[in-house]
């Protein structure tokens, strides 16, 4: 199931991105949906099956602009 990591700033998104796939974590960078809430954001898609690995970086870096992760539920995205 495809997976959000939603950040305010392009940079941080960009730099979760870089890392993740650093560390063999397939991931790209997308445009934030409107059900975020966050404006013209940026996050990071990866696939579930990836998310403790996700986690365990955000948690590391402690990113200031993330602002959470959303999951794919039907046809629009949920914050867990």
């Amino acid at each position: 199931m495809t997976m959000l990591a939603v950040f305010r700033s392009r940079a941080q998104a960009l730099d979760c991105v870089s890392r993740l796939r650093g560390e063999g974590v397939p991931a790209q960078a997308v445009s934030t949906p409107k059900e975020a809430g966050v404006g013209c954001g940026v996050s990071v898609k990866f696939e579930e099956n990836f998310l403790p690995r996700v986690l365990a970086l955000l948690k590391a870096r402690a990113y200031s602009s993330h602002s959470g992760i959303m999951r794919r539920v039907g046809g629009a995205f949920k914050y867990l």
